[in-house]
C-alpha cells in the first residue's frame, strides 16, 4: 500500500528530508512528477504522492517517514494496495541511475529479526559468573533529542508533546486538537535545551554517584565473604582437632 499522512499531522517537517523518492512535499506546496509540476494534494499539512511513494522498497527494510513521525501518522493508505514488485519497478523508474539487485530492502522481508513463539521454549543462555552479585549500573539517560516537549495550546488549551529534536525555531506546529498553528522562537529552543543540558548533567552526576556506591558495597561484600570463608576453615579446622581421639600408646613388658 501506498503511504498516507493522517490530519493528525504537526508540519513538524521531519518526515521530508528523509523520503528517498522526494515523495513527501509541505501543504500547499506543488509537488514535480515526470518533469511537470502538479497542484498540491493539501494545502494544510504535509502529504505523500502516491506515484511516487515506494514505502522504502529499494532502500529500507522499513518507512522511513514513519519511523520519524512523532505523532504517527504516517501509515499505510487501504484504498490503494500495492505489491513488491509493483513498488521496485517504480523504483527503478524513480531512479534510472541505481541498480536494484534482488533481494532489495523492502519492508515485505525485513531484517530485523522478529520473536517467534518458537523462541519461548528455546533454552536460555547460562548466565555468566557473577550473575547473582548486584553490579554497577543506572538507568539509560535519555537524549536530549529524545525529550517530549510538553506544548500547551493557545488557542483550545489542549496539550500535547513533541521531541525535541522537532522543536526548531521557525518550525510550524499544528494542535492535534483544534489545528491551531504554534511556531518555536529561538530564545524557547536555546533556553529549553539548556534546562535538558543540565537535567542530563544531574541525571549522570546521579548514576556515578550509584555507581560508585554499588561498586563500593560489592568490593566490602567480597571481603566479607572471604573473610567468612577463613573463619569457617579455621573453625572446622579446630572441631577436627577436638574429636580426633589421641593415639592409644602401647605398652610392652
Amino acid at each position: 500500500m501506498a503511504t498516507i499522512i493522517t490530519e493528525e499531522c504537526i508540519n513538524c517537517a521531519a518526515c521530508e528530508p528523509e523520503c528517498p523518492n522526494t515523495a513527501i512535499y509541505q501543504g500547499g506546496v506543488e509537488f514535480d512528477l515526470a518533469g511537470e509540476k502538479k497542484p498540491a494534494i493539501d494545502a494544510e499539512i504535509f502529504y505523500i504522492v502516491p506515484e511516487k511513494c515506494t514505502e522504502c522498497v529499494g532502500f529500507f527494510d522499513y518507512e522511513a517517514c514513519a519511523a520519524v513521525c512523532p505523532v504517527d501518522c504516517c501509515v499505510p493508505d487501504p484504498a490503494i494496495p500495492e505489491t513488491e514488485e509493483v513498488l521496485v519497478e517504480r523504483a527503478k523508474q524513480l531512479h534510472p541511475d541505481k541498480e536494484f539487485n534482488a533481494p532489495v530492502p523492502s519492508r515485505f522481508n525485513p531484517t530485523t529479526p522478529k520473536e517467534t513463539d518458537d523462541d519461548e521454549g528455546a533454552e536460555a543462555a547460562p548466565a555468566p559468573a557473577g550473575a547473582g552479585v548486584a553490579v554497577a549500573s543506572g538507568p539509560p539517560v535519555p537524549a536530549p533529542d529524545d525529550v517530549e516537549v510538553p506544548i500547551l495550546c493557545r488557542s483550545c488549551e489542549g496539550e500535547y508533546t513533541v521531541a525535541y529534536r522537532f522543536f526548531q525555531p521557525g518550525t510550524v506546529l499544528r494542535c492535534p486538537h483544534c489545528l491551531a498553528n504554534f511556531t518555536p522562537t529561538a530564545r524557547m529552543f536555546r533556553a529549553i535545551g539548556d534546562r535538558l543540558g543540565d537535567y542530563r548533567q544531574a541525571l549522570e552526576a546521579e548514576i556515578d554517584k550509584h555507581n560508585t556506591n554499588v561498586d563500593s558495597e560489592l568490593d566490602r561484600f567480597e571481603l566479607s565473604a572471604e573473610s567468612a570463608c577463613n573463619a569457617a576453615v579455621r573453625d572446622i579446622r579446630g572441631l577436627v582437632l577436638e574429636l580426633t581421639e589421641p593415639r592409644k600408646r602401647t605398652v610392652f613388658g
